[in-house]
Order: structure tokens, then sequence, then C-alpha cells
């Protein structure tokens, strides 16, 4: 272990002895106002604080022993021969003024700690990660935290791998590490590796054998149970937990439990009507020998059989159920129950310890466990389970939130239970070498045991925990009297040399321990106001399904105060990233890449200052979202905000960046056959179509168009055929040269002098949504050969510069969903205004009117379109109906989402409206059929149904007209590749500063140019109503 150097333990001898004398009241004015500033002579001082010390310490002259069984005083019943006040006869008269003392090395020890810190003395801690990531965020946050306490931090999977541990095997006093941290997955190499009888007296070791040992096993619970020593003992152990188990609790074969402690609550878990509750405590037990136990304010609640749990401050959970009085007996209640099984175990494992002495040497080794509890209307609950690791199952989303919970609450046990005074060793070896040389020891009492430097240490942490507890809460020792009487009840069977020194000394140890709690006891009122500020509004008389409590109110008392340090602690994602760079709190902005499965990605960060709140895109949009991950760049703004005023604000922005591959493919070979399909197996919208990939025939071909003629409508069917080595792995195909391909005609394609001359003297009006804005850049670009411009309109803009100003194209967005609905304009009263921004308009052909959406269009507003345009006396224009698309098929926060079944009766509708639309004279593009089949391969924004996006124009995209995914039927039936850009298609480039980027927009939009410029006119097969 690390020692202080000679001047550094002498100062720290003299501010002790002057702690010391002050606490004393005797350290003389004068001499304390004319004291030196350097360290030098502490001798003196030393000798007075350790007489005095001494002095106070000798008023008891006897030493801590336990009250005979059948003495008149006590409030103990003598049938268990347990103490009732032994401490009124045997304990120091001034017990007050050595709770004081301690309070001065407390003190004096966290003075220590950052004076070694800063002088750039660290501890060592090593990691055993076993099967997690370094990357990952566990990993992460005990890397962090235990930075934060002055650790050097060493990372190995297992401890055979670990350079520090075969290090410590080489050294005979065990002292290369300060603490030890075993993952989940690491436990077992820590067990088989980890001498736990060798530890030296201050290392700290994140599990506890014989406990982990007790609870390991799904049994542990009822091998508990049927320890015959526990045979006269009713531990409140619910009949569920032990169904499957050879001995069950309450069996005719079991041995009968009549002396049991307190009456176990009814079998019966339902009784009453809502009063059934199952809740989970995070357990901590920080020391075993004394034993000493606190529990974590949050835990989670589950209030109805069939759903999941949620996470809950406890108290606040239990005064929102039951009101004060009654929530007050069920913390007690849940205390003692949990504490009964505490002690047994560690009793047991105790008394084991004579042949194995692990739990002896491992002091300040502790253990997080989970116990489950099921309450009934009699609010006595009972153990359904206990598991010796932080399990967060139940929750409705275990990985995600479970993780976050998990870690949230990890942090809390390490700030807890990390600072050690094994920094103030020196100072406290100091202090006992001075009383020696006085020829004293730190003894209780003339014959009493004495206080050994590790006992001192657990003094000290347990006073310190006890003052600054954060989340925990002390739950043994306890002042409960049953608590009480059942530990001296198991101290006799379970101790079988417990008239043994070593015996002896432990319990004088625990018993100081009780004292200590005793002149710290916590106001239990406290807890009561805290929630009711937390709960804001008390709901008594049942147990109630309230989620209300899911905000930082979980993790912290946290109040409104301002956001004082604006960083994130943490970044959370579902599935896991691998950020470049690792997260930081100090860095802003990230970068990550996910496979091309991967379509969503659920976001949650958690700011260091509880005081701060994290927004995700907007300063008050959600704290957890689950994002759709378009086909490449992703950018996703994560705000720390701070709400402590009238409006929120923004204190810093994080970025994270998210690139998401494309389809994986092989390039196309000689050797190739051609594929195609009309869905996607991962959401079959049409039932009695196959999915996936399947051969396609090729077909005899005559002339350039493959013996087929032009299509004359555009919702032809059709498929997707792509080039691939094997039709059973789409991982062969290549996807660059994918194409659609209608079954039995084609869509001509126009070059652009062509559409420059169809597009003369004609004015276009879009109506719709963002998916037929994408349509309308499509056209402009392809007319004037570039895009100078563009923007996200969301209301109604007119383009006069078109095809060098012989071109008029408009549009309006529709429907503004953004507005409340008694604000939002009419489909009626948009085209109207569309119209009149739009004129002079000629009824004729040469007025194009382009009506479409994702998912609002219906067969409604066919209807308003013929009574518009009728008024209007515009009803010979060409209308060209774009059809329903996929879209709101991913489960997004903040959009609605359409399940299988909903996206099958949007394809229903979309069939509808493409009947309806032809019966209207009005050309049509079926974009359900080409978007269906890859949905996957939507491009950014919430609703997964963009298909297009505007960007920077490179030189790695394509000139014009060069990636044309429309099939032109060549010898293979697949689109010959691209030809080499020429000096005109460079010039092109040069002068497009924007491109619209999107095969599967491209696809339909190039439909659409046809249908404008090759038009038949079909006539109404009816005079619609």
């Amino acid at each position: 272990m690390h020692t202080l150097s000679p001047c550094v333990r002498s100062c720290a001898a003299v501010r002790l002895a002057r702690g010391v004398l002050r606490e004393l009241g005797v350290l003389p004015r004068a001499l304390w106002l004319r004291r030196r500033r350097v360290c030098v002579r502490p001798v003196l001082l030393v000798l007075l604080a350790a007489v005095l010390f001494y002095q106070t310490l000798m008023v008891a002259r006897g030493r801590f022993k336990w009250s005979q069984p059948g003495s008149d005083e006590g409030n103990t019943s003598t049938e268990t021969g347990a103490p009732k006040d032994h401490w009124k006869r045997a304990a120091p008269r001034n017990f007050g003024r050595l709770v004081s003392l301690l309070d001065v090395v407390l003190n004096l020890t966290h003075v220590e700690t950052i004076h070694r810190n800063q002088a750039g003395s660290t501890k060592r801690a090593v990691v055993l990660t076993g099967y997690h990531l370094t990357t990952g965020t566990e990993v992460q946050l005990y890397q962090r935290v235990l930075e934060q306490h002055g650790y050097t931090v060493s990372v190995s999977r297992h401890a055979e791998t670990s350079p520090v541990l075969k290090l410590n095997y080489n050294q005979q006093d065990g002292s290369s590490w300060d603490i030890l941290i075993c993952l989940q997955s690491s436990e077992r190499s820590c067990l088989i590796k980890i001498d736990f009888n060798k530890l030296q007296p201050l290392q700290k070791v994140n599990m506890i054998p014989g406990i982990k040992q007790a609870f390991s096993s799904k049994h542990g619970l009822c091998l508990l149970q049927s320890d015959e020593r526990l045979s006269d003992v009713r531990l409140p152990i619910s009949a569920l937990a032990c169904a499957a188990h050879s001995v069950r609790p309450g069996d005719p074969s079991h041995p009968v439990r009549d002396k049991g402690i307190r009456p176990s609550a009814p079998q019966d878990l339902s009784v009453g009507q809502d009063a059934f509750v199952t809740v989970r405590v995070y357990v901590l037990i920080t020391s075993i020998t004394p034993l000493t136990v606190f529990f974590h304010s949050t835990g989670l609640v589950r209030t109805e059989p069939q759903k999941h749990s949620y996470a809950a401050k406890l108290h606040v959970f239990f005064l929102r159920a039951l009101g004060k009085e009654s929530a007050l007996q069920a913390l007690i209640n849940m205390k003692e129950t949990i504490g009964q099984i505490v002690m047994a175990a560690a009793l047991s494992g105790q008394s084991s310890s004579t042949r194995h002495p692990t739990l002896t040497r491992c002091r300040f080794c502790f253990q997080w466990m989970t116990f489950t509890l099921s309450f009934n209307s009699s609010l006595v609950p009972e153990v359904v389970k206990v598991q010796d690791e932080l399990n967060f199952d139940d929750l409705e989303d275990p990985i995600f939130d479970g993780q976050i919970t998990k870690e949230l609450i990890l942090e809390d046990v390490l700030n807890f239970v990390l600072p050690s005074f094994s920094e103030s060793d020196g100072l406290l070896q100091t202090f006992q070498n001075t009383l020696r040389e006085l020829g004293e020891t730190a003894c209780i009492g003339a014959q009493g045991p004495c206080l050994t430097s590790t006992d001192l240490h657990c003094l000290i942490q347990f006073l310190r925990q006890l003052k600054d507890p954060g989340p925990f809460e002390l739950l043994y020792p306890s002042v409960s009297p049953q608590l009480r009487i059942l530990q001296h009840h198991l101290s006799q069977r379970f101790t079988p040399r417990a008239g043994s020194p070593q015996a002896a000394h432990v319990s004088d140890v625990s018993d100081l321990l009780y004292r200590v709690y005793l002149k710290n006891i916590p106001d239990l009122s406290k807890w009561i106001v805290d929630a009711e500020k937390q709960g804001r509004g008390v709901t008594s008389g049942s147990f109630e399904n309230d989620h209300q409590q899911k905000d930082n109110s979980l993790w912290s008392d946290c109040s409104y105060d301002k956001c004082t340090t604006p960083h994130l602690r943490q970044l959370y994602t579902n599935p896991p990233l691998d950020l470049t760079p690792p997260f930081s709190p100090r860095i802003k902005e990230y970068h990550a890449q996910v496979p091309f499965d991967v379509m969503t990605v659920k976001i949650r960060a958690e700011p260091i200052n509880c005081h701060c709140q994290v927004r995700l895109d907007e300063r008050k949009g959600p704290r957890t979202a689950n994002y759709p991950v378009g086909l490449g760049n992703s950018r996703i703004r994560i705000l720390v905000v701070d709400e402590s005023g009238a409006e929120p604000v923004v204190m810093t922005i994080y970025t994270l960046n998210i690139y998401r591959e494309s389809r994986p493919g092989l390039p196309m070979f000689g050797d190739y056959v051609v594929c195609g399909f009309v869905q996607d197996c991962g959401l079959i919208i049409q039932p009695s179509e196959s999915c996936g990939l399947a051969p396609v025939p090729t077909p005899q071909p005559s002339g350039e168009s493959g013996g087929r003629a032009p299509c004359l409508s555009g919702d032809a069917r059709g498929r997707w055929i792509v080039p691939c080595l094997s039709c059973s792995d789409n991982r062969t195909c290549d996807w660059r040269e994918v194409t659609w391909q209608p079954d039995h005609c084609y869509h001509p394609l126009l070059d652009w002098p062509q559409l420059q001359a169809c597009m003369r003297e004609r004015k276009v009006l879009f109506i719709g949504d963002s998916t037929n804005r994408g349509m309308m850049y499509y056209l402009l670009e392809h007319v004037n050969e570039t895009l100078g411009d563009w923007d996200k309109a969301h209301d109604t803009i007119v383009y006069h510069n078109v095809n060098k100003g012989k071109t008029l194209i408009s549009y309006s967005y529709y429907p503004q969903f953004w507005l409340s609905k008694d604000q939002r304009p009419t489909f009626e009263n948009a085209l109207r205004q569309l119209i009149q921004r739009s004129r002079p308009l000629e009824d004729s052909e040469q007025t194009v009117l382009v009506v479409g959406g994702v998912q609002w269009l219906s067969t409604s507003h066919l209807q308003i379109i013929h009574q518009v345009l009728k008024r209007e006396d515009l009803l010979n224009i060409l209308v060209v109906i774009k059809s329903l698309g996929m879209g709101f098929h991913l489960p997004v926060d903040g959009v609605r989402s359409l399940a299988l079944d909903g996206v099958q009766d949007l394809y229903q509708e979309n069939e509808k409206i493409l009947i309806a639309a032809k019966q209207y004279g009005y050309e049509v593009i079926d974009t359900f059929s080409i978007t269906m089949g890859r949905y996957k391969e939507f491009l950014q924004g919430r609703c997964a149904c963009h298909f297009h996006e505007v960007g920077k124009l490179t030189f790695s995209d394509a000139p014009l007209h060069r990636k044309m995914k429309l099939s032109r039927h060549s010898r293979k039936n697949v689109s010959s590749p691209s030809k080499l850009p020429g000096l005109q298609d460079f010039q092109s480039i040069l002068n497009s500063p924007y491109h619209v980027k999107g095969p599967i927009n491209q696809v339909y939009s190039e439909i659409l140019l046809g249908r404008i410029c090759t038009n038949q006119r079909r006539r109404p097969s009816a005079e619609p109503q």
C-alpha cells in the first residue's frame, strides 16, 4: 500500500492532535492562537492529545459484553437472552466525545485525500471486463468514476490476463492493487484466481464470496430456508420462491417453525382489491464483518401482474399509493424483511469461514444485490427472489432502459464505497505509534478489545456513509427490536466459537457501529417531506400504477436550481454505437457507422448535473427518442438545457452523426442471373405474393424495347430487378444496377432536348407534402440542367425562371399538419389558392396539376379536385395523381407508427385511389408498389418516407440521366453500365450547385415526366357524382 512521507505524516498527526484537543475543549486559546504554521515538533501536541484521548476511553472499565440471559435489566425477552441496553453499563459515558473524535478523524482523512490527489499520488484499480467491450458505457463508467477518485485504472478481460494481478501473484504482501472490479462475465475468473484469504486489510473487491455463492443459484433462498440451524426461525420467504424446490416452506416433512420472529404475510398475493404490488429493491452490503447494509432509493415497481415494471423512487411510490402512515409502515416492514434474509445469509457465511476465513479478510469487500418483494394488503412483504447482481429484466426495455438504470445506480454505488481511508493509514499509524510510545494502546476499557487500524477505518467509513448517504438509506444496523433480537438469536446458532476472542472482537465492533448509528440516526420523517416534494401530491389508500415519476427525480434529490455544469455524463444508444472519438463530456461532436439493416437508433443522454435537462433536437424536445436512420448521413443534436427560468435556455449542444451503409452486395460479373422482387420478406404487405428474390425469366429481345410497347399508365404492374450471382443470397447482388421493370411494357425515358421541348409553354402545379416536393425539384433540375436554389418549402412558392423562362412551376405544401386543426387550410382552399397564384392558366394539357403525398390522400380528395377544376373552368387540364407511399412503418417517437396490418390496409386504400383516379380521367403513378419493396432504403426524415434528398453536387455524383433506374431492356434485361461523363456533363456539374439524390425518387419522377410528355388523353369512364 502507499504510505505518506514523514513530513506529511507529521503534519497529519499535528492536525489530528489539534482536532482532538479542540473536541475535548482543553486546548489553551493562547497556544492555539500562537500555533506555528510549519510541521515541526508535533510530539508535544500528539502526546497531549493521546493522553486525553486515552483518558476518555478509560472511562469504561469493563469490556463490552452482553448482559446475561434472565437479567432484569433490559427491554428484551429473557426467553431469547438478548440484551436490553448493555451500553448503559459498559459503554463509555463520554461516548458522544468518542463519536466527535471519529468526526475529527473523518474530516482530516478527507483533507488528506485532497492533499494526496493534489500531490499526484494515486491508487491502483483493476477492472476485469469479461465479454464487455472496453468501449461499452459500463466499462467507461467504471473508468471515469475510479479516475475521479484518484485511481489509476488497469482494464483486462480476465484475471488470468491482467498484468497487475500477475504482478500481485509474485508479491507476498499482495499490494499491487487497491480495488478490484469484476464485471458479471468475469466473476468466475475472479473467484478462481483471487485468493480472498490473502487480501490486504484495506483492499476492496466488488463481491463477497459467501453472499455471492449463497444466492448465485435460483434455489438459494430455499437452501437458506432448509438450513437446520434455522429450524425455529420463520424467514419471510414466499411460497412461490420454492415452488420448484424439493423443500418448500410449510412442507409437513419440514421441521415445524413455531418460534418465528413475526408472522409471515398471507400466502394469497392478491388479497384485497388493487392490493398487489411487486417491488425490486437494490441492496448494497458495504461490509460483512461487521455487517453494514444499505438500499438504494430507486427501485422497480409493478402494480399489475401482466404489465412491466417501471423505475420509481420507493419513498415517493409508497407515499403516493398509501399515504404517510401506511407508507412509513410499509418501508419499515420492507427493511425488516430484507434485513432478516441478509443477516441469515451473512451469519451462515461467517460460520463457514472458520475453515475458509474469507469474510474475515475481506472486511471492505462489497456486494450489490436485487431483492424482489411481494406486498399485499397487510403491507408485510415476502421475498420472492434474491439475485447476486443488479437485475432489470422486468422493465419494458431491459436492454436499453435497464442498462441506463443499472449504470445510474452503479455510479451511486461507486461514489458511496470508493472514498477509501487507506491514504490516511500513515496518519492513523502515527497516532497509534505515539500511544505505544506512552505504553498505552487504543483499547476499550482496561481489559477490553483493542481497536485495530482496520477497525478504525471501518468506523470512519461507516460514519461517513451515515453522514453523507446520498441516495442510499441504512438497512442494517437497525433500531428495529425484531432485527436486534434476530441478530442475537442467529449468532448463537451460526457462530460455533461464540466465546472466542475473535468472535467477541467482531461482536464488540458491531456494537460500536450500532452506537455510532444511534448517535447519527436520521429523522424518519425527513424522507416523507422529500417524497411529498418529489411526488407533488399524494394519493392514498391503495397501490396505483403511476408512471409519472420518470424524470431526473428518480436518481437525485434535484431542485430547480440553475444548470451550472452543462455537460453530458454519458450518451446511451440502442443498438450500442462505436463512437468516434470515444465519449467524453468535453467533446461535443461524434461520428458512428451502422450497417444497412439498422433502421432505428434509440438515444438517451444523461447530464452530469441533475439541475440540467437533456433534450433531443430542440430545447423542448424529448429526453429519449427512437430515431429513424436513413441511408447516408443522419445528424442528431443533443441539447443540454437550463430549465430553471421561465423559458428553457440551451447551454451546450452535442452532435451525433450517424452514417448508415448502403445495402451490401457484390459488383456485377460476367456470369450472373437476373433476380426480381416485389416485396421484402421483412414486411409482407401482399400475403398472396411471394417475397424476396426470385429468378426472372429473360424474354426474347426484339428491337431496343425488347418487343414491349410503352406503358399506357403509370401504375403498370412491375417489379425490381437486379443482377446477382445467386437469387438465394441478396448479398451477391450488384445493388448499384437495380432497376424498376414493368411486367408487360416499358416506361419511355426522355433526353434533355425532348424534356425541354415538352415543357415549353407549360405550367406545372404541384400540391402535396415533401414527397411531392421531391418530384418537383427533380423536374426543375432536369429541365434546367441545374438546380441553383432549393428550400424545404412549407407554403406556396412559384418558379418563373424554368426552361429559360418558358415554363412555370408552382408548389403548395399540403397538409400543414403543424397547425391546429381549426387553423389548417382545407384541401379545397389550398388548391384554389395555388391556382390563383399560378394564373393565367390555359384549360388544356399545357396546364398540369400533380397531386399526391405519403398517406393523406383519399378518394374524397379526388372529388374535391374535380369540383374545384369545374368551378375554375379547368376540366381539360392534365391531372396526375401520385398515389400513396411507404412511410411511418417504424416505431419512431413523436410520429404515428403503422403496424403491419395498418400497412396492409394502406395498400388496399392505394388500390382504391388508383381505380377512382382513372375513372376521373386522371393520370396515375403507383408510388406505393415502387416503394414497398425497398422500404428500408429511405433517406433522412422522421417519417421514414423520404426517398429523395437535395444536397451539394460533387464529382462523385453521376451526371444527369447517367444512372437511370428504369429498365431500358438491353439484351440482358439489365440497364447497361453508365457511360463516362463528357465535357458538357462536367460543365453541368459545375453549373449546378445542388442535386436531387435518391434512385427510388428518380424512378417515379421519370415516370411522371413520361406521363406528362407522352400522355394519350383518357376520358372519364363516367360523369363523376
